[in-house]
This record gives C-alpha cells, sequence and structure tokens, in this order.
C-alpha cells in the first residue's frame, strides 16, 4: 500500500499523523504539492512537487494511485476519481469516502458551490480540532491494520 496525500491543503497535524505512521508501520508515504514541502528525512516519506495550476496535484495522484492505496485528500472530486480506480480515501477529519457515498458527497459539494455561486453564504468547515485529529488518527490505524493483514490490498 502506497499513501498518497493531496499536501497543498491537508493540515499540518495530520502530515505530522502520517509521518509517525508512515515510519511506525514502514509504509510509503508521498506527499504531492505544487509547492516546495519540509517533511522528516525517512526512506518511507517522499514528496512529489508538480507544477502549479488547477488540479495538477490531483491529477498526477489520480494518474498513479493503484487498487489499494490510500489517498488523504477532503477534495471530493478527487476522492470520486480515485473511489471507482479501487483506491481508500480518507479525508483530514477521518471520514471514509467509498462507493456507497462518494456520489451523494460530490452531488452535495456540487449543490453547496451552486449556492456560493449564487451569492448565499454558506460558511466554510469548522477548524480542525482535537475530536478530528483522533477521528482521522484512528481510521488510519485500521486502515493500515487491513492492509497488514490483507498484504497485496
Amino acid at each position: 500500500m502506497q499513501i498518497w496525500v493531496d499536501a497543498d491543503a491537508c493540515p499540518r497535524p495530520i502530515k505530522e499523523i502520517l509521518y509517525r505512521a508512515a515510519e511506525r508501520t514502514g509504509t510509503s508515504l508521498a506527499l504531492v504539492a505544487n509547492q516546495a514541502l519540509e517533511v522528516p528525512r525517512s526512506p518511507h516519506i517522499r514528496t512529489v512537487r508538480v507544477a502549479g495550476g488547477f488540479d495538477v496535484a490531483d491529477d498526477y495522484i489520480v494518474e498513479h494511485v493503484e487498487a489499494g492505496d490510500l489517498v488523504i485528500t477532503a477534495d471530493i472530486p478527487l476522492a470520486a476519481e480515485v473511489v471507482p480506480r479501487g483506491g481508500v480515501v480518507l479525508s483530514p477529519r477521518g471520514e471514509r469516502f467509498t462507493e456507497a457515498n462518494i456520489r451523494q458527497r460530490l452531488n452535495l459539494r456540487d449543490f453547496m458551490e451552486g449556492l456560493r455561486e449564487s451569492g448565499v453564504e454558506t460558511g466554510g468547515p469548522s477548524a480542525l480540532g482535537p475530536a478530528d485529529r483522533q477521528a482521522f488518527a484512528n481510521q488510519l490505524d485500521r486502515l493500515l491494520a487491513a492492509a497488514v493483514r490483507e498484504p497485496g490490498r
């Protein structure tokens, strides 16, 4: 299993959880961003710098993800492309996107975008809090443990 991170918008506390998990489990972690990133020195952690531009990092992840890989992103359209390819998608808040819920999440996202475009103030997500970080860490641990039990996933 390879972990891919849509790193431009990934919160620092989530990246730190991922660094520790990669080291602890020996799992390969790739952070994809259109800017330089500082990451711990590790044979398990690497960065991929892509050109600036709309969805360039997303496109890179979609091109390189394989079935059973884990993608960390809050980007619903990216998740909607990864899930049908057999990738596992986890948001920084610990929400897992699956075949069963991704279409609904994409429709809701599009609806909210339409409201914003028509001038309705919808607000944004709340700040990432301790409960979100814990939910993410718990879900990540479950997914990594499952990958160990099912090598080849």
